[in-house]
């Protein structure tokens, strides 16, 4: 029964794959059948922008037409002609030559020609006047009422009342609502990525209070694993990691107290708009404290290069990283598509880019090689400590600077061969045995002077507490240069001069920035700029977040893009519910655990996953929400629900990071095989996965072979694809074999009798009872293992317990 299963696991989910690759086409398909159904921009401007941009649009224009805009489409051709007559398709030459039979006249000159549907669409659009709407991202959101619907009952909560009334007009019905303990199961992994212990299933399946759901969700909220789990959600978009990346891959020294410093924000329920301030701002706010200076290791968490070939390109490199993941993950914009020209779709001008830049224009490198910690490394010790440990420091290098002025001089007088050695290595062993020869008595006497003056410094300083380092902004360039427009994106090749500004496309005024004093940590625009990004009034911010929320519950969001609300972005499926939502939740405080209860308490939530075969025709992408979408579990929380279900899971919180066991075939895959991966103790490594060590070149096998993602760049959804590698990591891999005896130790100590070990196990893993049939499979597996290989009892059970880790059930949340 059990090898009958697994494959069933992907098969399902291909097939699931096919009908969502399936289903957009069909939608759009669908969509360009009517005039009225046309929408700019869900179908035109994609089209134009995927088929006609390359020749007639921001950067190019043949022929004199340029279709990214409405003033140059209808614009006259060099021909004297126009390509676009609003109301008159038959007057429009676009048309003509987009249908042409002719070869020579048909655009696009080259791929395929337009398929009779995207000219359909065209011609349509053209019909209804050609209306050149505005993205839908780039209006502020508007309240929407909420709408009538005919089951008024299934629609008690907001958020149903927009589900159904489009579940309604396409003569749809939602799923029946799931049963308790899918639920509950539901709800553990969506908050904590861990599965409900038996007792604490149990006791909710006991509780008949209408209140039980409300209550439960409270519990998970406030359980401090709320923070590991949504936390990492978070440090997947600012491409969160602690090594530096290239060749060497050298640690980024206490990265880990900005991971820390997350999971407690979403722990405190920090309010979002806060949240964001630190991290751009938390050493130029108001009230600056520990806490907002480890969050500004936000601007510290990229790629470095210690060796870059061109530093200056490498440093515009780090700010265009900066960029990049400051706007895709708070304001779901790819504003750096405009480095080296105008943004090809949306309306951001090159100019808008740099003045993005000019904000983060005080924001120190890195480091240079060899002396990270004076840019990366703050602080946080008393001032009296900062300063002695400061003079010591100075001290000890001054001090440094007269031991090897002193050995240089006898270093000189000894023979080539010497001299040589001294520049190797073996330096240290020849001024030990030979410099006293090579010095005169006073000068070995000043010598030994200077050495015992060293080791005094260090002795003294080693006497000090210990620093009390963050990872953060250190330093900063309170005066910074002028920011200039890079032409092509070359930093060697400045262009004009560009001021701090927001882009343009925001409408907002010029913004006010003080000057910085003379004796200022920070020129003060990133303040500037976080206050803008997080205000209400930014018709972005709130609407990315909320929408971020929306996808880790629904396993998708409202708008799939989540990182780019952009024109070439995914249009949103519930547009009203989108801005209410977003104005809902900036009036209730910017607090994501009201979010929470407020999705999770709705009806939209709570349906099952069953199919209908109506449904499945019309929408089989499920893009109304007429039923909840069955997902698989991250890769975090497959290892950790393994480490909980055999009872090994070390639930500590925060603190430094862990180094699971790594095979040596997986160390020798760096260029210095195991340097820089330490060695953590049983205990330390069944700590949860948000705590393991992320050195870029060396990602645990187990976590990559289910799609942990690259931590280079912001992440925006993680891939969820089923493939070989991850059977086989289940079913061979070290790791999985040892969970699965850990587990048969397990159920062995709860259950003396077979059938009851076997029943225990599912139980345990797939939090329900055994079937009997599932009893009865068990059983006869453990005696064909005994009967056919003489496998002994405890490797029979262990084999047993490897199968049921392996199951459907296990690996996918219903």
């Amino acid at each position: 029964m059990v090898g009958a299963r697994l494959p069933l696991l992907f098969c399902c989910v291909f097939l699931v794959g096919a009908l969502a690759l399936i289903g957009p086409a069909f939608i759009e398909n669908c969509a360009a059948q009517s005039a009225a159904e046309v929408s700019f921009v869900r179908d035109v401007k994609p089209l134009l922008a995927r088929r006609c941009f390359a020749c007639h649009g921001p950067d190019v224009g043949e022929g004199g037409l340029r279709l990214h805009g409405l003033e140059s489409a209808v614009a006259e051709l060099d021909s004297g002609s126009h390509a676009i007559v609003p109301g008159q398709p038959d007057e429009s030459v676009m048309l003509t030559r987009i249908a042409s039979e002719d070869e020579f006249e048909r655009m696009p000159p080259e791929g395929k020609p337009l398929s009779g549907a995207e000219i359909e669409i065209l011609r349509n659009w053209i019909a209804a006047g050609a209306p050149w709407e505005k993205h839908w991202a780039f209006v502020p959101p508007v309240a929407h009422e909420l709408p009538i619907v005919d089951d008024e009952v299934w629609a008690q909560n907001p958020i149903d009342a927009f589900v159904l009334a489009r579940l309604e007009d396409a003569d749809l019905s939602p799923a029946p609502p799931a049963d308790k303990r899918t639920l509950a199961r539901r709800a553990f992994f969506d908050l904590t990525g861990l599965p409900p212990t038996n007792e604490q299933l149990e006791d909710f399946l006991a509780d008949d209070d209408p209140r039980a759901w409300e209550r439960l969700i409270g519990g998970l909220l406030e359980s401090p694993h709320y923070g590991e789990r949504w936390g990492r959600h978070w440090l997947d978009l600012v491409r969160y990691a602690e090594t530096n990346s290239f060749e060497r891959d050298g640690a980024k020294p206490n990265a880990w107290k900005y991971r820390d410093y997350v999971i407690r924000s979403f722990n405190e329920d920090k309010p979002y708009d806060q949240f964001l301030r630190e991290q751009l701002a938390g050493d130029e706010l108001d009230e600056v404290t520990e806490e907002t200076i480890i969050a500004t290791g936000y601007y510290r968490l990229g790629t470095w290069d210690d060796e870059p070939a061109d530093p200056e390109q490498s440093r515009y490199d780090e700010w265009d990283n900066i960029i990049s993941t400051t706007s895709q993950a708070m304001l779901g914009l790819t504003v750096e598509c405009a480095r080296c020209h105008d943004h090809k779709i949306d309306p951001i001008p090159q100019a808008d880019y740099y003045g993005l830049l000019a904000f983060f224009a005080d924001v120190t490198p890195y480091g240079v090689r060899g002396d990270e910690e004076t840019n990366s490394q703050w602080d946080l010790s008393p001032p009296e400590e900062r300063k002695q440990r400061q003079e010591l420091r100075q001290a000890i290098k001054s001090i440094e600077v007269e031991k090897t002025s002193m050995e240089e001089v006898g270093i000189k007088r000894m023979t080539a061969p010497d001299q040589r050695q001294s520049e190797t290595p073996d330096r240290q062993k020849l001024l030990d045995d030979k410099l006293e020869k090579f010095l005169n008595p006073s000068e070995w006497e000043l010598y030994k002077e200077t050495l015992a003056r060293l080791a005094e410094a260090k002795q003294q300083l080693e006497k000090l507490p210990g620093a009390d380092m963050v990872l953060a902004l250190a330093t900063c360039e309170p005066q910074p240069a002028a920011t200039h427009i890079m032409q092509r994106g070359n930093p060697h090749v400045p262009g004009d001069e560009v001021q701090p500004h927001f882009p343009k496309l925001f409408g907002d005024a010029a913004p006010q920035i003080p000057a910085s004093s003379p004796d200022a940590h920070s020129a003060g625009r990133r303040r500037v700029l976080a206050d803008w990004i997080a205000s209400p009034d930014n018709m972005l911010t709130a609407r990315v977040v909320v929408n971020r929320v929306w996808q880790h519950h629904f396993g998708r969001g409202i708008v799939r893009s989540s990182s780019n609300f952009g024109e070439l972005g995914t249009p949103p499926t519930h547009p009203e519910l989108l801005d209410w939502l977003s104005l809902w939740f900036v009036e209730h405080n910017w607090e994501l655990k009201s979010l929470h209860r407020l999705i999770m308490t709705s009806n939209t939530y709570r349906m099952s996953s069953a199919g209908n075969e109506k449904a499945l025709a019309m929408d089989p992408t499920n893009d109304l929400l007429w039923r909840f979408d069955m997902r698989r579990l991250s890769a975090e929380e497959i290892r950790d629900a393994m480490l909980a279900v055999t009872g090994e899971l070390n639930r500590d919180l925060y603190g430094p990071s862990i180094f699971p066991r790594m095979s040596q075939e997986v160390l020798n895959t760096q260029s210095m095989p195991g340097q820089g991966w330490g060695d953590s103790t049983e205990a330390e490594s069944a700590r949860r996965s948000v705590y393991i060590h992320l050195k870029r070149s060396l990602l645990p096998p187990l976590l990559t072979a289910f799609d942990f993602p690259d931590v280079d760049a912001s992440c925006e959804a993680r891939f969820v694809t089923v493939q070989p590698g991850q059977a086989l990591t289940l079913l061979n891999s070290e790791y999985a074999n040892e969970r699965a005896e850990k587990l048969a130790e397990r159920v062995a100590h709860e259950r003396s009798d077979l059938s009851e070990q076997v029943a225990r196990a599912v139980e345990l893993a797939l939090s329900r009872p055994a079937t009997e049939a599932e009893i009865a499979a068990g059983k006869d597996l453990i005696a064909r293992l005994d009967a056919k290989h003489d496998l002994a009892a405890r490797e029979a059970l262990r084999t047993w317990c490897l199968a049921v880790l392996n199951m459907n059930e296990f690996v996918f949340l219903d």
